[in-house]
């Protein structure tokens, strides 16, 4: 019998976590203070985050960054999880390529997010302080965050993208279930939120709008600090848990991967998987192809421009170098929720300037194509934040069949879509459409993105 599934005993379960940033040969750019525009330093970013955290966010030195004890102990929870390799769906392709997948649905919550919840609460909570908050999306980082805050006896807060909290009301009962609050955002309970609304109603809400009322609530309420689910680099450094394990597994499978793909919102899941693997090609010579998978709605790495901008839509964050679409862009209502952010982490944006990888972009009928594909093939309904991941490796495998190569293709399933069903109903009953936006609407939107000699602050 072929083996199918690969997993690792809790011993092997990796103890370090691997920065990316000590290897790169050109390091990102540092956040900026908005105010004086100066290089923040890890002190700086504590105000905001905890101070461990912050440490390892601006780290360009240490490749490796120890996993705490107890913190490793909490991923036996669920760790390791499953490399699959799909027979079946290559099957279903009729594709010559084999393809694998990191299963990161049988985590908790069903997604990858809680590899770096537990993490931050843990930091949190050694620190003292009692509180934390956040924003989410599709809801996958606010049930992992609530769910964590609760491992540690933590109060947390969780700002949910408005559209996406009534596309999907079950994740923030889910948040709810774990003792989390719970709000809409837009909100009228804070600052940011009433200016947003004042400006414009009907915003259907972004994670720009959610991370500024996220913020404004950590720093004005005493031992409470902003969480967060992606973009950061240390976010991404949580996340490598995913690419060290597979890493093995993919030794165990007796192949390596020629190419490596996740989706994109805004780069944990990406990285998590990635950058392991992309140390080889920066340290060794490997020439392993990388893909992140947009939304061909929200394109920032493939049609958004590389400026100092804010992370948020009411300017409180620092200003991270990254490709962007401007922060008050306003995504289209597509149900991949996860994905509907402005801008890319400052880590993912270097690499790309850097030509070690490049984004595709994904029509949301495409993307959901791809999960129906992928489910009756599997057996697992993919979030809709993996099926861009998936779609991305049918292009991949088809091109590899046409060229009559037995390509390796790995891709991350950052989570499952059973919370997700009603977009698939949709889908299934032709309710769902594309979105696109043209070249001069993403114009507009960077008329508003503060404007700096990236040339002069790389001096």
């Amino acid at each position: 019998m072929r083996q199918k599934r690969f997993i690792l005993q809790e011993n092997e379960i990796p103890t370090h976590w691997y920065n990316i940033q000590a290897d790169m040969p050109n390091k990102p750019l540092p956040p900026l203070n908005p105010a004086t525009h100066k290089p923040l330093d890890a002190d700086d970013l504590s105000h905001i985050f905890n101070k461990e955290c912050s440490k390892q966010e601006l780290d360009i030195e240490h490749a490796w960054i120890e996993i705490p004890e107890e913190v490793r102990e909490k991923y036996t929870y669920y760790r390791s999880t499953p490399l699959v390799r799909a027979y079946a769906f290559e099957e279903a392709l009729g594709t010559s390529a084999h393809i694998y997948f990191k299963n990161e649905s049988t985590n908790p919550l069903g997604s990858h997010k809680i590899n770096s919840a537990i993490p931050q609460c843990y930091y949190c909570k050694q620190e003292g302080d009692t509180n934390v908050t956040t924003e989410t999306g599709a809801g996958q980082w606010g049930a992992a965050l609530s769910y964590a805050a609760k491992l540690y006896g933590l109060e947390a807060a969780v700002y949910q993208v408005k559209i996406s909290m009534q596309q999907k009301p079950y994740r923030s009962a889910i948040m709810r279930t774990f003792g989390a609050t719970v709000e809409g955002s837009p909100s009228m309970s804070t600052r940011a939120g009433k200016d947003i609304i004042t400006r414009d109603p009907n915003h259907p809400g972004s994670l720009g709008t959610a991370i500024s009322e996220a913020i404004e609530l950590a720093t004005t309420t005493p031992n409470c600090k902003y969480t967060l689910g992606s973009v950061l680099n240390h976010v991404a450094l949580h996340q490598t848990v995913i690419g060290l394990e597979a890493e093995k597994q993919m030794e165990m499978a007796g192949e390596y991967p020629d190419t490596v793909i996740a989706c994109f919102g805004g780069g944990s899941n990406f990285g998590g998987i990635a950058f392991p693997f992309m140390r080889h090609n920066i340290k060794d010579g490997k020439r392993t192809e990388f893909i992140a998978a947009e939304p061909e709605s929200c394109p920032k790495l493939t049609r958004g421009k590389f400026e100092y901008d804010f992370g948020d839509e009411a300017g409180y964050t620092p200003l991270l170098p990254m490709f962007t679409l401007g922060h008050d862009f306003k995504p289209a209502n597509i149900h991949a929720g996860g994905l509907r952010y402005h801008g890319a982490g400052m880590i993912i944006s270097q690499l790309i300037r850097d030509n070690y990888m490049h984004g595709v972009d994904i029509p949301q009928l495409e993307s959901f194509e791809a999960s129906m594909i992928f489910a009756r093939a599997e057996g697992i309904i993919p979030a809709p934040e993996s099926g861009h991941a998936i779609a991305a490796a049918i292009r991949e495998a088809k091109k590899a069949t046409e060229e009559g190569k037995e390509k390796v293709i790995l891709f991350c399933l950052s989570g499952h879509g059973l919370i997700d069903m009603t977009a698939y109903e949709s889908y299934i009953n032709g309710d769902l459409q594309n979105y696109s936006i043209t070249d001069s609407e993403i114009e507009k939107n960077l008329e508003d993105v503060p404007q700096f000699d990236i040339n002069e602050i790389e001096k």
